[in-house]
């Protein structure tokens, strides 16, 4: 199972800036689409030295940031942005936990997109954030990947309303883009539960109840990365009671009650597959006593049938002078008879009383 473990932190001044992830390897770069209804303009090799030019705040601005381990890029990023060293140190430092922050006129967003690994019952777990102000929309991941390919051709193509809208509703798509990794990975994960429960009704193979366990720790470790997420969401709420929060327009409110509905209908479907789970665990122990009753009521059984036969062996066995049985020419074969004819009617008793 996950644990959350203690790391020491260095002891360094609080501005310093340090990528915690494993994509170590991974170039930073950016990506600029500047768009409005009627225009759009696509800067595929952008630099933090372009980021005074290449913004009009007039339109919707998305940078997305592929690769975290220049420290360097992500802080002219936060300088530009006006953003504190602390959100900057939350997009670096992906122990963190799901969040959503608001400072000044900075809405920060951060979440955990969790994918299957192939051919693997492992998750892996990549940390996006957000950063949000006057337009302009920031999204940094640590690898490149194609979470929101879609996003993009619509942007280009003019699809559906995402270039008559402002920035808010361009980081609802994002976060749905995210969230439907967590529909792949339950899927995949249901499907692993499935042919497990198959095969655990006829199997008593041990290393079923590992993978049984297996799944459960990944439902559960799926289940600690909505929670935070359906929290966050549920916080915005509140940004539309308080109307001190202009970032997100009011009619784009009911976008992010959506995906607080879809939270619930993960955390409502993980639930079951707990559930289902559980069923599968007590099932493969039940089918195990169930086999090892078989077992102790088959050796019961047969300890039976040979109970009154070793009982007439041991009286024969004694060897006393005085038994008439010993010495009678055809005792040996009544005797074995009379021990075959016990057996069988013994059968036929525990036969009709249908106990084996």
């Amino acid at each position: 199972m996950r644990k959350i473990k203690y790391k020491k932190g260095k002891k360094v001044q609080p501005t310093f800036l340090d990528y915690t992830g494993i994509h170590k390897q991974t170039k930073t770069e950016m990506q600029l689409f500047v768009y409005d209804t009627d225009d759009l303009t696509e800067y595929n090799e952008f630099n933090q030295n372009q980021l005074g030019k290449c913004f009009e705040l007039s339109k919707v601005n998305w940078l997305n940031i592929h690769g975290l381990n220049d420290t360097e890029v992500i802080k002219s990023v936060g300088d530009f942005l006006k953003v504190d060293n602390f959100m900057l140190g939350d997009i670096l430092n992906t122990t963190k936990r799901t969040k959503l922050d608001e400072y000044h006129d900075i809405l920060f967003f951060n979440i955990k997109s969790l994918l299957p690994i192939e051919n693997t019952d492992n998750i892996s777990v990549e940390q996006i954030s957000f950063l949000l102000k006057n337009g302009i929309l920031v999204s940094f991941q640590e690898k490149r990947s194609d979470f929101f390919t879609h996003i993009r051709e619509r942007i280009r193509t003019h699809s559906g309303i995402v270039r008559d809208k402002k920035a808010d509703y361009l980081l609802y798509l994002l976060l749905d883009a995210v969230m439907e990794n967590f529909y792949i990975t339950i899927e995949n994960e249901e499907s692993s539960v499935e042919k497990l429960i198959d095969v655990s009704k006829t199997s008593t193979n041990p290393e079923i109840l590992e993978q049984i366990e297996k799944h459960r720790d990944n439902f559960n470790f799926l289940k600690r990365s909505i929670i935070p997420l359906r929290d966050s969401l549920y916080s915005i709420k509140s940004m539309k009671d308080d109307d001190v929060f202009n970032a997100i327009e009011s009619e784009n409110y009911s976008f992010f009650s959506r995906l607080h509905q879809k939270c619930l209908e993960l955390l409502e479907q993980i639930e079951y597959d707990l559930t289902s789970l559980e069923s599968a665990s007590s099932f493969y122990f039940s089918t195990q006593n169930q086999k090892l009753n078989q077992v102790m009521k088959t050796l019961t059984v047969v300890s039976v049938f040979f109970m009154p036969l070793t009982f007439i062996v041991g009286i024969y066995g004694m060897n006393f002078d005085n038994m008439p049985e010993l010495h009678w020419k055809y005792g040996y074969f009544y005797v074995i008879g009379f021990m075959f004819l016990l057996l069988f009617g013994m059968i036929y008793y525990f036969k009709k009383k249908k106990w084996y």
